[in-house]
């Protein structure tokens, strides 16, 4: 089977790899799609992020979906031919944080496509893939792109989870990437009365409007058009950071009413962050990451037709024009979610 594999940045190849084959509790798929992700791309563009770095090959990608094309014994609810969105978290389950049903914290975490651990993490950008079988949720009624987007779905859900009681609520989005529109989208499911997003690039921003964003802001150009918001100590209630960039971070807050909620996903590395400011307005700052449980619940949102994914999936290229689609999702003034059919 073929197989996509990071060597070093910039040096992606598509390589041979045998094709396994399912135990006791396992599932054999066929890959039909997989989506590029923020982690991805620092893979391919720097050879990791932060401390992380490349030390071995890695085969990348944790956002796929596929058909099952073996079932390994004792496996049912599920069957031949079905399509399934593929979870890329596996918690060991017997840590002190699984134990507390704490699962993204899980440390012997096995997370498609990492290189925290070494040896790293085999991602899931590969034509054939054994899963466990408590890993895929049946996806029938979505297409491929459709279900292969539940993993950074799921992402944000997580990070809604943890914001709170959004009912009525306003709100800021900061990065409108594949996460800050996700995002937008399950914050507006769960009740946030008013959504502002804030970006560098026209076209996502024209993104976020389309999927909707009540208002959006270059703040490249017009970043007074933000700073409106700063008046009488603040108005949003909670700020989603998708961009892991200080600056973007700093004009939240100054925009966060006293009481507010600072919800971090994007992941960019330490940041100086305006304590002044956070404690004087008693701002709360909670961290997000991964996900679990919540993977399962963002494919039956989509299949109920609760969130759309759809429009989110920009552009699909095939398995040998790979590298491709890394360069198309590293635009960001072409591109929203680019995947590639395996």
């Amino acid at each position: 089977m073929k197989s996509i594999v990071i060597h070093a940045a910039k040096d992606l190849r598509i390589e041979e790899r045998e094709t396994p084959e399912p135990r006791e509790g396992q599932v054999q798929i066929a890959i039909a799609a997989g989506g590029i992700c923020g982690s991805d791309l620092h893979y391919y563009n720097h050879g990791g992020f932060g401390p992380i770095r490349l030390k071995e090959p890695m085969i990348l990608g944790h956002e796929v979906a596929g058909h099952i094309t073996k079932l390994g014994d004792g496996v049912t609810g599920l069957h031949e031919g079905q399509l399934v969105a593929v979870s890329p978290s596996r918690p060991c389950g017997s840590c002190k944080y699984c134990r507390e049903a704490r699962y993204n914290q899980c440390l012997n975490m096995r997370f498609y496509g990492s290189a925290m651990p070494f040896p790293h993490i085999q991602g899931a950008f590969r034509q054939v893939l054994v899963a466990e079988a408590a890993q895929c949720a049946p996806a029938d009624g979505l297409t491929p792109g459709e279900a292969a987007m539940a993993e950074p779905l799921a992402v944000c859900l997580h990070a809604v989870k943890g914001a709170g009681d959004l009912m009525g609520k306003r709100v800021l989005v900061t990065g409108c990437g594949p996460i800050g529109l996700l995002t937008i989208l399950a914050a507006r499911r769960s009740g946030a009365a008013e959504i502002v997003a804030t970006d560098l690039s026209d076209f996502t921003l024209g993104m976020a409007a389309k999927n909707g964003a009540d208002v959006t802001i270059n703040v490249g150009e017009a970043p007074e058009q933000l700073a409106t918001y700063e008046a009488d100590k603040g108005h949003f209630d909670v700020l989603f950071e998708c961009t892991g960039v200080a600056q973007a971070l700093a004009g939240g807050i100054q925009a966060l009413r006293p009481g507010g909620v600072i919800m971090q996903l994007g992941l960019g590395g330490d940041m100086t962050l305006p304590v002044q400011a956070m404690t004087a307005k008693e701002l709360q700052l909670r961290g997000s990451f991964r996900f679990h449980e919540e993977f399962f619940t963002g494919v039956e949102m989509m299949q109920k037709g609760l969130i759309n994914t759809k429009p989110l999936i920009t552009q699909t290229v095939p398995l040998a024009e790979a590298e491709t689609g890394f360069h198309l999702s590293s635009d960001r003034g072409k591109s929203m979610k680019v995947q590639i059919a395996f």
